[in-house]
């Protein structure tokens, strides 16, 4: 099969320096130096040229739906003024895209009324990261001089919650915290109704001290009670995009998600100095591991097309199933794992996920509140992909840009 190469996601890391110094933070503190190398903030020359490559890539694919996002470092570090500015040229220069719909990665920290009314302005999807509760937060999420970060992103979330501003949460699984509290500090204290947690980037040659501190399954003992609570106590009120997900796979749908399931994510980074990057979390593998020395200023998307490497691969086809995955009863649907979380510096991507143990006790434990097998949910993807019920995340994401 031809793989799908349109870029259905482009990502703008708008700025290299953060006013954060998270002690988990992949751009920074697993071993990447690139970002030390290149401008803290984007420049508007930058910005504009990757556009234009956007709008030549578009004009040739003819397609409906582009997903803009502005990333970090901490993307509000640019200003809103500036931020508001470069909404507005993305909409005018990517006109002919139907869909369009942008969403920014923050921190939280400096979220005020003048940024609150850029993204009510601009129709920002607003995704704001946080760890949990004050004591579980400032563990890891802190300042440059060792301050937590939970008060004044508590400050940001209420700014947006005032303004009518949805949002969305983003949190690193806080391992060995108690899950439920967690959990009920989003729904409860935060009023948040939408959020996501993301296993904690690991490779197979730094994952042994967790797996000493914390045992096995500390990913799937933290996210197991959270399931439950929200299974029985607030599924239609609460989306979390995990489970959501994993149900889609099992009752046999594709991901949505490439933290799972091996779907092609189909997107492009560019770097603050315009560099093009496909899977920005390669970084923690290996220093420079996310480079593909092509640059917006000087070559078109169409040189990440058709460049023969492993970012091509993983971005529009998907990575091959690593070899120890290839018996396992869940290996169409956990497919490895997320591709960063597979790598070792001595077999590459080759193996099975760090968190292969924590993915089968989840899905095993999902299936069981489902009633749904490993067999049937094959047999149901076979239904799928012959028409019989089809879908795909790509209609997902029309559907939530409509």
């Amino acid at each position: 099969m031809i793989p799908d190469t349109t870029i259905y996601q482009l990502h703008f890391k708008v700025a290299s320096r953060c006013n954060l110094n998270c002690s988990y933070c992949y751009i920074y503190n697993k071993g990447d130096s690139t970002w030390k190398h290149r401008p803290a903030i984007m420049s508007d020359e930058v910005f504009e040229a990757a556009l234009e490559r956007m709008r030549a890539h578009s004009n040739r694919t003819r397609q409906k739906l582009l997903l803009v996002g502005f990333h970090g470092g901490e993307p509000c570090l640019v200003g809103a003024r500036r931020f508001d500015a470069w909404c507005r040229r993305a909409r005018e220069v990517l006109h002919d895209i139907e869909d369009l719909p942008i969403c920014i990665q923050t921190n939280g920290t400096l979220i005020d009324e003048a940024w609150a009314e850029v993204f009510q302005r601009n129709k920002v999807n607003v995704g704001v990261s946080v760890d949990g509760p004050r004591e579980v937060n400032d563990l890891l999420r802190v300042d440059h001089q060792g301050r937590g970060s939970y008060d004044e992103v508590a400050r940001g979330l209420k700014v947006l919650r005032d303004a009518h501003i949805h949002f969305s949460l983003l949190c690193v699984i806080p391992l060995g915290a108690d899950p439920l509290a967690v959990h009920r500090h989003f729904v409860t204290t935060l009023g948040c109704t939408e959020f996501t947690y993301l296993l904690p980037l690991f490779t197979h040659d730094t994952i042994a001290p967790i797996q000493k501190r914390y045992g096995p399954t500390p990913c799937a003992d933290f996210l197991i009670p959270i399931f439950d609570e929200w299974w029985f106590n607030n599924t239609t009120d609460v989306m979390v995009g995990n489970f959501r997900n994993m149900i889609r796979i099992i009752l046999g749908g594709r991901s949505q998600m490439e933290t799972i399931g091996n779907t092609p994510p189909s997107y492009v980074f560019v770097q603050t100095d315009g560099e093009m990057e496909g899977m920005d979390t390669l970084r923690i593998c290996k220093d420079g591991m996310a480079k593909m020395n092509l640059n917006v200023l000087d070559t078109g998307f169409e040189a990440l097309l058709q460049a023969d490497s492993m970012h091509r691969t993983a971005i529009f086809q998907g990575m091959p199933l690593p070899t120890g995955c290839r018996t396992c009863p869940e290996r169409a649907n956990c497919a490895g794992g997320f591709v960063p979380h597979r790598y070792s510096s001595s077999r590459g991507f080759d193996n099975p996920s760090v968190w292969c143990a924590d993915l089968l006790k989840i899905f095993a434990h999902i299936r069981g509140r489902l009633g749904v097998t490993a067999e049937e949910t094959s047999a149901r993807r076979q239904m799928l992909e012959a028409g019989a019920m089809a879908d795909s995340w790509r209609g997902g994401w029309e559907a939530a840009a409509s």
